[in-house]
């Protein structure tokens, strides 16, 4: 476990058998060959997906470096899997991460991590982009940050409406990225 982590675990044999139960209650015989080692297999998934309920993404901000360059950083297409809190299916997509610097930056691998732990949790896609914007903004204090991710959620294109290949956008913009149209503008530009 990561020294960042708390002290929670997650409870195997409780998923396990609830897993046991909902394959009992869809009809399936969690005892055939098949499905032997779901239950563990879902639990350690589960663990794996939702690993950054209990860890702080912004500790990643904290080691930041005296730099005097005020443009516009970018980090793009940053991969993301999240799950859906609403029906517990996954959605995926990429993130595209600025900001400027207000005399520090911060390692560009710490803005993947920030995303990445954000999103190993039960999530909406509003509120993971709105949550890595804030950590930015309060965390690096810079003078403007922008956060928009895409991707696409199966529980859109698996059920309920069925449409492979919708996509969802989302953004989220701080300071002078909210201020000036400009700083927006530029940003729009650079992650199309």
């Amino acid at each position: 476990m990561d020294a960042h982590d708390s002290k929670h675990t997650v409870d195997h044999d409780r998923i396990e058998r609830a897993v046991r139960e909902i394959l009992t209650a869809v009809g399936e015989d969690p005892e055939r060959d098949g499905l032997k080692g779901t239950p563990g297999r879902i639990a350690r998934l589960y663990e794996e997906i939702l690993s950054g309920e209990h860890k702080d993404p912004t500790r990643h901000l904290k080691v930041t470096f005296a730099e005097d360059h005020h443009e516009m950083v970018v980090v793009r297409d940053i991969p993301f899997d999240s799950m859906c809190e609403h029906h517990m299916m996954p959605f995926t997509g990429k993130a595209h991460v600025a900001y400027i610097p207000n005399g520090s930056v911060v390692g560009l691998s710490k803005l993947a991590r920030v995303v990445e732990e954000y999103a190993r949790r039960l999530q909406v896609q509003e509120r993971l982009t709105s949550q890595v914007a804030d950590a930015i903004w309060e965390h690096l204090a810079p003078q403007g940050c922008g956060v928009v991710m895409e991707s696409t959620h199966t529980c859109m294109t698996m059920r309920g409406v069925r449409k492979p290949g919708a996509t969802m956008i989302t953004s989220a913009v701080r300071g002078s990225f909210e201020s000036r149209v400009e700083t927006r503008a530029e940003f729009m530009d650079l992650v199309r």
